[in-house]
């Protein structure tokens, strides 16, 4: 492929792009210049893919499947992370370990404003089909371009409850005073936080798309057994953060890996009647217009490790 590979990546900390970005591995070990452009929703980032400016992403699923019912020619080669979203809340909420079901976690926040990223994000999916499903629609749903700006709007309490990623709710419990109070495995099993997604026109890079997924799953299983060392290169590629905080993010939702099996396609297409519910489809979807599996199946032949 001539020229640098185009990857689009976002600031959630478990993502091995950070990884892959400090080791210089793509460029040391594939021989492929990278160049590394930061989004700051999945939304976003498929924006990118529709303008032809990137080649690869790390992204939600939903984001992806609504870009490529648009016509944007992309497919997912591997997975990453699965159970990323959850809802936090103040101190004065009860979470789900106190109440003890879901509809009654819901209940307290009737008529209140819950912070969100970008419409179309995983994030904003699974909540609104949580609110459909449990017919709890007196809630106000204010969805956010960054999700970085949703602490400082907990703090000026123009939201009194967020949903997002573990970083958000490791340092919303550090800024905020909030905790979590639908964990992630409740919300959606198997939710398909983010993926490997490239656009089709490079599919027939078989050595570079191989050695990619292999360089990506060498980071997944580094940040499942030695989260010292992941968060070591993490912070140095983003330096303004602190290690013991990228630790405590990994350790929120520890289902790290970059297979595609049955369970994170199951989970993905459960997903294709709630986006067509919430008119973010423009066609439907089938497997084969999704993911290419045979490259991942090449590099990870075995059982998952999610």
């Amino acid at each position: 492929m001539p020229g640098p590979l185009r990857i689009g990546f976002l600031s959630t900390l478990y993502h091995t792009s950070h990884i892959l970005r400090e080791e210089r591995w793509i460029e040391q070990e594939l021989g492929v210049p990278a160049l590394w452009t930061l989004c700051g929703t999945g939304p976003e980032m498929i924006q990118a893919f529709s303008e032809n400016e990137l080649e690869a992403g790390y992204v939600g699923l939903p984001p992806a499947l609504i870009g490529i019912s648009k016509g944007i020619p992309l497919a997912c080669i591997g997975g990453g992370h699965v159970e990323g979203t959850l809802v936090l809340a103040g101190p004065q909420y009860k979470g789900l370990e106190e109440l003890g079901d879901v509809p009654l976690v819901l209940e307290q926040f009737r008529h209140c404003r819950v912070g969100i990223p970008a419409r179309g994000s995983i994030h904003d999916v699974i909540f609104r089909t949580l609110l459909a499903r449990h017919s709890c629609q007196d809630c106000e749903i204010v969805n956010f371009s960054w999700a970085d700006l949703i602490p400082h709007a907990l703090l000026k309490g123009e939201i009194e409850a967020a949903v997002g990623t573990p970083p958000l709710a490791v340092l919303c419990e550090m800024e905020c005073g909030t905790h979590v109070v639908i964990p992630p495995g409740v919300l959606w099993p198997f939710s398909p936080s983010y993926g490997i997604v490239v656009r089709r026109e490079i599919l027939d890079e078989a050595a570079l798309l191989e050695g990619f997924l292999m360089l990506h799953e060498r980071a997944c299983n580094l940040i499942l057994e030695s989260p010292d060392r992941a968060a070591h290169l993490t912070v140095r590629a983003l330096p303004w953060l602190d290690k013991d905080f990228v630790e405590r993010v990994y350790a929120v939702s520890p289902r790290y890996c970059a297979s595609l099996p049955d369970p994170y396609v199951r989970s993905t297409f459960d997903f294709i009647p709630v986006l067509n519910a919430l008119g973010y489809l423009d066609k439907n979807l089938g497997p084969e217009s999704v993911f290419e599996t045979g490259y991942i199946n090449k590099v990870h032949p075995g059982s998952h490790h999610y």
